[in-house]
C-alpha cells in the first residue's frame, strides 16, 4: 500500500463523547449532564442507533445534540456551539497520540497522509484549521463540507485518490463509520474500521496494512 487516508474526527481526533466530562467541569454542569454515549454505549443512546441504522444522519444526530445543549446551557443551537465547548482543550489533548505516531511513520517511510472528512470546517471553523498542527504531516485534506460531498458518496474518496495520485486500490483508509468504511471499499479502497473503544487494534490493522511496524 501507498498511500494512509485517515478520516479525522475518530481515528484522529478524539470524539466528543471522550470529552463531555471535559466540558461539563468547565460549564460547571453536574457530572452526566451530557449524557450521550454513541458507541460507546448505544444501548442507552438513541439517536445514536437511529443513526447507525440510517433513520438519521450524522448530521442530524449532532444538531439533536446542539439542541438539548442548546436547551441546557442557553448556548447557540449550532454545531459549532457545541463543537466549540467540547474541543476548547490543548490539540494535545485532543488528538490521539497513536494517531501522530501513525502519521509521522507512514510519512518517515515515504508513505503520503490524506484526510478525508466529512465535516471539519462546518463543526470547527476555519481558523482552527489552519492552526491545528496534525494537520501539517497531512499532503491532502478533502472535507466534505468546503466540497460539498459527503462520504459515503464515492465522488470525494475518488476526489482523494485523484489529489493523491494514486489508485484506490494503493490507499488504506481508516473511518470509525461502517458506512464510511463501506464506501470507500465499493471505490475499490482497502479499509480498516476504527473501532473508538478500541483504538490499538484498529491502529494495528492499519500498520500492518502498510507494511509499518509495530
Amino acid at each position: 500500500m501507498t498511500a494512509l487516508v485517515l478520516d479525522f474526527g475518530g481515528p484522529v481526533l478524539r470524539t466528543p463523547f471522550e470529552l463531555l466530562r471535559g466540558a461539563e467541569t468547565r460549564l460547571g454542569l453536574a457530572d452526566g449532564a451530557l449524557g450521550w454515549t454513541g458507541p460507546f454505549d448505544p444501548s442507552v443512546d438513541e439517536d445514536w442507533r437511529l443513526m447507525q441504522g440510517h433513520a438519521i444522519t450524522e448530521r442530524d444526530y449532532w444538531q439533536r445534540k446542539a439542541d438539548e445543549f442548546a436547551a441546557l446551557t442557553g448556548r447557540e443551537a449550532s454545531f459549532r456551539g457545541l463543537m466549540d465547548v467540547l474541543f476548547d482543550a490543548p490539540e494535545q489533548e485532543l488528538v490521539r497520540p497513536e494517531a501522530r505516531r501513525l502519521a509521522e511513520d507512514a510519512r518517515g517511510a515515504g508513505i503520503p497522509v490524506a484526510v478525508c472528512t466529512n465535516d471539519m470546517q462546518a463543526f470547527h471553523g476555519l481558523e482552527w484549521v489552519q492552526r491545528n498542527e496534525f494537520l501539517k504531516l497531512v499532503d491532502v485534506l478533502v472535507d466534505g463540507s468546503v466540497e460539498h460531498i459527503l462520504k459515503p458518496d464515492p465522488r470525494i474518496y475518488l476526489m482523494v485518490v485523484e489529489r493523491l495520485g494514486l489508485a484506490a486500490a494503493d490507499c488504506v483508509f481508516v473511518d470509525d463509520q461502517p458506512g464510511n468504511v463501506a464506501g470507500a471499499e465499493a471505490v475499490g479502497m482497502p479499509s480498516v474500521w476504527f473501532d473508538v473503544t478500541e483504538p490499538s487494534s484498529s491502529y494495528a490493522e492499519a500498520r500492518a496494512l502498510l507494511g509499518l511496524g509495530a
